[in-house]
């Protein structure tokens, strides 16, 4: 079991479509636990009020990240790996996983659930962190695993 690490957006108020655009950065223990995504009306004189919540599936993001590729090889913007939406995953529709300015990326849009309706966009990105085991192929120097992810 993983150790729960909690984050939390700044409150955009008075707005039905918030734009976040934050980096929210953790470290990723077990990729076999999705990440867990709650998003919270802020309620000033009476608790938040649940407005969905959404599982990230990492593994897609990880298997894309060990392939066997050259990756500084390739065009920026190349699709290394797509993901269709379906009962395994919370996507809205198709998700890429693209090599982007040297890094590895997946935007996606979430679709939340025990809700009415909603979504939620959502940009994974590898980055370097202190202290990392590292989850890459033999060899190779992209071994850490932690993923940014930022809300927009």
């Amino acid at each position: 079991m993983s150790l729960l690490q909690k984050l939390k957006t700044r409150v955009i108020n008075s707005n039905c479509n918030p734009v976040w655009n934050e980096q929210l950065t953790l470290s990723i223990k077990d990729v076999n636990d999705p990440i867990r995504l709650t998003v919270f009306d802020k309620d000033r004189f009476s608790g938040d009020d649940k407005m969905g919540d959404a599982e990230i599936d990492m593994r897609p993001f990880l298997e894309a990240h060990q392939m066997e590729l050259d990756f500084q090889k390739l065009p920026n913007g190349c699709a290394i790996k797509r993901i269709r939406p379906g009962r395994s995953n919370c996507l809205a529709e198709e998700s890429s996983i693209t090599w982007s300015n040297g890094k590895i990326k997946q935007d996606m849009i979430l679709r939340l659930k025990n809700v009415e309706c909603g979504e939620v966009e959502i940009m994974l990105e590898w980055t370097d962190g202190p202290g990392c085991k590292g989850l890459g192929r033999e060899g190779s120097k992209k071994t850490p695993w932690m993923p940014t992810k930022r809300l927009d």
